[in-house]
């Protein structure tokens, strides 16, 4: 392989390990859970 070659896949290689080792943060996901569009009807006993 010539040196250019060796060269760019070095820095490619660096490239992609920088890229991966900078996304891990410590977040913290919180999920709500959402509030009913509309109630439900209630039963009265009888057709109406």
């Amino acid at each position: 392989m010539s040196k250019s070659i060796k060269l760019l896949a070095a820095i490619g290689f660096v490239a992609t390990v920088a890229a991966c080792g900078s996304g891990q943060t410590d977040e913290e996901y919180v999920v709500v859970a959402p509030e009913p569009i509309s109630q439900e009807p209630t039963y009265t006993g009888k057709y109406k």
